[in-house]
């Protein structure tokens, strides 16, 4: 924010009482107690260890709207084959281990929804890498397959009735949206990747970073329900990192954290519709971790450090503020 010299000379608006919603950047004066002020958000936040979930694992699907409410299922447990099953429920304090997938399956990282919605869609046995659940809080189900077959992808959506995919299968760029019942091929990514992060709705979607044929890459996509769009790329690049996975503001908030750079990084990256700012690290730098929540409220859990890892962390946004100016 700047100082009072900074902007001597600039007209200012008088009122008699703070506003009650300001925007970034307004400046104002208040005639009632004679000070200069204005308004910056902080876009800063923090990470807190959480409780452990109770089996270690990465490349694992997430889902979850808020830090109170989470869902963990399938990755890889370490064990031969290693495609796990189990699925785990957060409720603000602990994990629970709750009904199983119907198919093990690791490297998918394609969840999508909420803690008592969701939706797992992609790597399962070589013979059914196109394989997908679905879940109504209690049990998961077979459902229709994805149409093109993929793994080390992301996903987007709301439930398990609405979702989308994107990207995978050796940097591919095609992309299906979920009704509920079937999948539906709609527009292709503009920069083919794997190992991405995705978050937002069915419609109103961003993909994040990761392993395009050139390497690793730092671009950003949006998409509007038909198409998408490349924006401004985020400030570390990195492949097998996470995002919110359920955000109801779609494409117009995001929060990237963790991943590969290399070396394994915990920076954590707030989107903002426009621009992407640095703000706390996780705590625990991973990759091929697993993620629920939005920008205010989220968390970021498993994955592997380089070990495989029951981590646990919950974020949480700052509130904006008004701003008093100094005269110096």
């Amino acid at each position: 924010m700047a100082t009072y010299k900074e902007i001597k000379g600039t007209q200012i608006e008088v009122l008699s009482s703070d506003p009650s919603n300001p925007v970034e950047g307004q400046v104002w004066y208040n005639s009632t107690s004679n000070v200069l002020k204005g308004f910056k958000v902080l876009a800063t936040g923090s990470w807190a260890t959480t409780n452990s979930i109770n089996t270690a694992r990465n490349a694992a699907g997430g889902a979850g709207q808020t830090s109170a409410a989470a869902l963990l299922f399938g990755g890889y447990d370490g064990t031969s084959p290693g495609l796990s099953v189990d699925t785990e429920s957060y409720n603000g304090t602990n994990w629970t281990e709750v009904n199983n997938l119907n198919t093990g399956r690791d490297a998918g990282v394609m969840g999508a929804g909420t803690a008592t919605s969701a939706l797992y869609a992609g790597m399962a046995p070589p013979s059914s890498p196109g394989y997908t659940e679905s879940w109504n809080g209690t049990s998961w189900t077979e459902v229709n397959d994805l149409n093109s077959a993929r793994r080390i992808g992301a996903a987007a959506g709301a439930s398990n009735t609405s979702a989308i995919v994107f990207g995978g299968n050796g940097t591919s760029a095609n992309a299906e949206v979920w009704n509920g019942t079937n999948w539906t091929e709609t527009g292709d990514l503009n920069t083919s990747r794997q190992q991405l992060a995705g978050s937002g709705t069915a419609t109103s979607a961003i993909g994040i970073a990761g392993n395009a044929p050139s390497g690793i890459t730092p671009n950003v996509e949006t998409f509007n329900g038909s198409n998408w769009t490349e924006v401004n790329n985020v400030n570390t690049q990195r492949f097998v990192l996470a995002a919110n996975g359920y955000n109801a503001s779609g494409n117009t908030a995001s929060l990237a954290f963790g991943g590969e750079a290399p070396p394994k990084t915990g920076a954590t990256e707030e989107w903002n519709g426009t621009n992407w700012t640095e703000v706390a690290d996780l705590n625990t730098a991973r990759q091929t971790l697993s993620a629920a929540g939005g920008t205010t409220s989220g968390m970021a859990f498993a994955g592997s450090v380089p070990s495989l890892t029951t981590a646990s962390e919950e974020w949480a946004s700052t509130t904006p503020s008004t701003v008093t100016f100094t005269d110096s």
